[in-house]
């Protein structure tokens, strides 16, 4: 896709959108209004062409138009992009330019006006964010602005931002632009060069964040809306599957999986995560780190689900999947790892600002300290236990054998109580599968040797935790009276957010 930027200014967006070629797209012009604007520099050292169409006294708004589509008349355009260009457009420029958008710094309609940051302090609201929308004809057949016109044409995505007690206007409009913009601008961008987005009829979506899910599969119309535990879990079990590099499947509930598993197709995968504990992911939410094909399509439909999320999905999946009432289709687009922003939870008073556990193992990353030496089968299985416990909330224990999980206890106030929950899982709810062999994760050390004898019982036979106890000597003692293989990690998960 081929784009056209102007901006009267800096072109903060339009560089960042040009640094990331989002779905591929490529700038092959950005215009100015002003001889002077630092973002001719900018697109030069970009080796984008620029062209200068300054508004000459006198002239209205209609010529002055006529003469930047003259000037843009030289390159391909497929698609317009906005970003501090200081002036209203008209049907002029509007009826013979490709779909322009443009970047607001609110979610729309709410402080639609030129301070919308100073707006939104002012009003004492807890959230703002930005919104790229269609550009629309604002204006009157004598040139004269429609105000309440100004910024009401339809809506292609939105991203939410906190609005903290103690921020000043600068640190909200450098949130809303680094946080926000930076995030919607490129995703809208992308929608249109994978031809996920048309302007035949009013376009709408759901506000969203980087590490959330982003729009709704087009089809879906019947489905309810989203609410913010359905947000929630959506992110939750978006971040589990991102941490897979083979195809993977998790089922979540409440923010915690009811299962997950890798396996070498997604339909696999699924359906070893679904049969860890199908009767819990009942109205759960799957998330997929593959593009959905229609055999995984029909395992999901074949039970009750809220909300699938994948990176994509074929047209058989959709059809599949646009046939169950109710069920909200999320495409995320292509994954690119664990996302950036940190994790933040609001406070009476304050924030919790923390770094995301981006922590990947390896095998030379662990300490074997029992007298049984894990099998590279078990120590495969106890990454995977040990990446999937990452996104448990403690206390957390997962049972696992080979790449899919067996048994799950989580958020439990003692954590010999996670091993038993876990293990009643695994002997209770799963299908085709228990804990005799299996591996065990430990988010955080054992206090005591009890999880570990517990454990025992129930068939692990290998255990993966942090260590760090002053009880390890006699864990590690428990372990070998059970001969069970152990390994240190050195490092804890423990989420609690």
């Amino acid at each position: 896709m081929n784009l056209a930027g102007m901006a009267s200014n800096r072109g903060r967006n339009l560089m960042h959108v040009a640094d990331r070629s989002p779905g591929g797209a490529e700038f092959s012009v950005v215009l100015t209004n002003d001889a002077d604007a630092p973002v001719l520099e900018k697109a030069d050292k970009r080796g984008i062409p620029t062209e200068t169409v300054v508004c000459e006294g006198g002239e209205s708004r209609r010529e002055h138009e006529r003469r930047v589509l003259a000037a843009l008349e030289g390159y391909e355009v497929d698609l317009v992009c906005l970003d501090g260009y200081m002036r209203i457009l008209s049907d002029t420029f509007l009826d013979a330019a490709p779909t322009t958008l443009n970047v607001h710094p609110s979610l729309l309609p709410s402080f639609p006006g030129a301070d919308a940051w100073g707006d939104a302090l002012d009003a004492g609201v807890a959230v703002t964010g930005c919104t790229i929308h269609v550009v629309t004809d604002a204006t009157d057949e004598e040139d004269n602005v429609i105000e309440e016109k100004v910024d009401a044409g339809p809506i292609v995505t939105q991203e939410p931002i906190p609005v903290y007690a103690d921020d000043s206007s600068e640190d909200l409009t450098d949130r809303v632009l680094y946080q926000g913009e930076f995030r919607a601008y490129p995703r809208a961008i992308r929608w249109f060069a994978e031809d996920r987005v048309a302007v035949d009829q009013p376009v709408t979506a759901t506000p969203a964040s980087s590490a959330s899910p982003q729009a709704p599969a087009p089809g879906n119309d019947g489905a309810r809306g989203m609410s913010y535990n359905n947000y929630n879990d959506a992110d939750a079990a978006l971040n589990l599957i991102r941490e897979f590099d083979d195809p993977a499947a998790a089922v979540i509930k409440h923010t915690n999986p009811a299962g997950c598993a890798t396996a070498e197709s997604l339909a696999s995968a699924y359906e070893r995560a679904l049969a860890t504990d199908p009767q819990s992911a009942f109205g759960g939410i799957v998330a997929l780190n593959r593009e959905c094909d229609a055999a995984t399509a029909e395992q999901i439909v074949d039970s009750f689900k809220e909300i699938v999320v994948a990176p994509g999905y074929t047209d058989d999946a959709l059809d599949v999947l646009r046939g169950k009432e109710n069920l909200r289709v999320l495409d995320v687009g292509e994954l690119r790892g664990q996302p950036e922003a940190p994790v933040e939870k609001p406070l009476v008073g304050g924030r919790l600002v923390q770094q995301r556990d981006r922590q990947r193992l390896g095998v030379d990353d662990l300490e074997v300290v029992t007298e049984r030496e894990p099998t590279d089968e078990q120590l495969e299985s106890m990454l995977f236990a040990w990446q999937t416990s990452k996104h448990v909330k403690s206390n957390a224990i997962v049972f696992a054998q080979g790449t899919e999980t067996v048994g799950i206890g989580m958020g439990q106030v003692s954590r010999v109580d996670a091993v038993r929950l876990a293990a009643m899982k695994a002997d209770e709810h799963a299908e085709g599968k228990n804990a005799d062999s299996a591996v065990m994760a430990s988010d955080a050390f054992f206090p005591f040797p009890d999880g570990v004898e517990y454990a025992a019982e129930a068939g692990i036979e290998a255990v993966i935790q942090p260590g760090g106890s002053k009880k390890d000597d006699a864990v590690i003692a428990a372990a070998d009276d059970h001969d069970m293989a152990m390994v240190f990690t050195g490092m804890r998960c423990f989420r609690h957010d």
